[in-house]
């Protein structure tokens, strides 16, 4: 066996890999929830290892175009890693590389320009404890005021320290982050974030009655506890929506 054939077959190479084929499913599933914005917004992940080197959808490409391979693999200051024959978005890896780099548990990050996201992100008064789901990000949701497309790496320091210790963002005038541990973690608390500022729109036609806030601090730790009852945070949640894509185009593991 020769040593590039070892090589290829290292662990890293495999987890890689694994997460790769995982991260390319994410992108599919946002697009089948109609999260894509044309080309725009990105979903990241850290990958493994000592670098602070993280994977991102190639600038340029729809996100039902996204698959394994063609992942773009970035550090922090957006250089590419190796040779590889696309590029990454600038105001993605201003936003994401400063995440990834400030906060050891965000090993997967989502950022979406939804209708509603963005809708809720220009209200004053941000994400209401209207409901269940808003309930999840009680006490757990940071903003971030808007200074234009996130451009310049200045921002980046403002950026972090407006997430604070909060696994949830909402960047004003702008649109929704979310992080987690994993990318079905991550991707859980988006389809939560993005279904809460649906729920709050749609609920401003009439009157709203809003629950106490020791319900709503009830209703946070009992969701966390409904989350995390039978697996891990997310897990069968993107599994669920794994199949579908498998079933509607298994390109993604290419």
């Amino acid at each position: 066996m020769s040593v590039t054939s070892l090589k290829k077959n290292t662990p890293t190479d495999s987890v890689e890999r694994r997460l790769r084929v995982q991260l390319a499913a994410a992108y599919r599933i946002a697009d089948h929830l109609g999260w894509a914005e044309l080309i725009y917004t990105h979903i990241s992940l850290r990958v493994p290892g000592p670098a602070h080197h993280f994977l991102i959808n190639p600038y340029g490409l729809r996100f039902d175009e996204v698959n394994a391979s063609n992942l773009v693999k970035i550090d922090l200051d957006g250089n590419p890693v190796g040779e590889q024959p696309y590029g990454a978005n600038k105001a993605g890896f201003v936003i994401h590389g400063a995440i990834h780099q400030a906060r050891d548990d965000a090993q997967c990050v989502f950022h979406t320009h939804t209708l509603a996201g963005m809708a809720l992100s220009a209200q004053e008064d941000g994400l209401l404890p209207l409901h269940m789901y808003s309930h999840n990000f009680y006490g757990q949701l940071a903003y971030h005021e808007f200074e234009g497309p996130s451009m310049r790496l200045d921002e980046q320091a403002r950026l972090v320290a407006s997430l604070g210790a909060h696994p949830a963002l909402i960047l004003r005038n702008h649109g929704l982050l979310t992080l987690g541990r994993s990318i079905p973690e991550a991707f859980v608390r988006m389809w939560r974030l993005e279904r809460s500022c649906q729920i709050q729109l749609a609920a401003q036609g009439a009157r709203l009655r809003l629950p106490s806030a020791e319900v709503c601090r009830q209703s946070q730790a009992l969701g966390d506890e409904f989350l995390t009852d039978s697996a891990p945070l997310g897990e069968l949640e993107f599994a669920a929506l794994e199949r579908v894509i498998e079933q509607k185009d298994p390109s993604y593991k290419n």
